[in-house]
């Protein structure tokens, strides 16, 4: 059996849904994965949450995804006297900034083009973009934020929904990694 799989079987409710909230924050989710633990291997963890992602109304997409920084920005972490899961939001800062990293090296005006980009998909779908990051270079995430103002409001939502599978099913080979 999968060690980190393992460790999380064996955690708390509570502290299993602290872990996992790094993954996904949308609450019938992390109701969904919690409860049907324990796992036998991690391909069923990862299927558990393929169906409740997909379960998921279009206010616990929403729930999930209002955590997540805009491209180009760094999540934020509170200040270590702050109240609050501090570990799980310094985890899914860490992720989203490792998962960001094509941004490291974008200039300057493909930096100001991304705000402009952000600004305009908020304003017209009323969210963040969100977009499966890793791998991307800063010129696809502008080129796909700029692409996909042109969805319609139906056809945009689908993709967010598949853009958050592939980032919670990363973020999940990654916490059953760093348990």
């Amino acid at each position: 059996m999968d060690l980190g799989l393992a460790r999380l079987n064996e955690l708390p409710a509570d502290a299993a849904r602290e872990r996992l909230r790094a993954c996904c924050a949308a609450t019938a989710w992390l109701d969904a994965v919690v409860a049907a633990r324990p796992y036998p291997d991690p391909a069923s963890l990862q299927e558990t949450s393929a169906a409740a992602l997909g379960a998921l109304s279009w206010d616990g997409v929403r729930e999930a995804i209002d955590v997540h920084p805009r491209i180009g920005e760094r999540a934020a972490t509170p200040p270590s006297g702050a109240a609050g899961p501090r570990g799980t939001q310094a985890t899914e800062a860490a992720w989203s900034a490792s998962e960001q990293s094509g941004m490291e090296r974008a200039t300057a005006a493909t930096r100001v083009a991304l705000v402009e980009a952000n600004r305009d998909y908020e304003e017209r779908f009323g969210h963040v973009f969100l977009i499966f990051a890793t791998g991307k270079s800063d010129e696809e995430m502008l080129a796909a934020a700029r692409e996909r103002l042109n969805h319609d409001v139906g056809g945009e939502r689908e993709t967010v929904r598949s853009e958050l599978a592939k980032i919670v099913q990363l973020r999940i080979a990654k916490l059953l990694d760093a348990l």
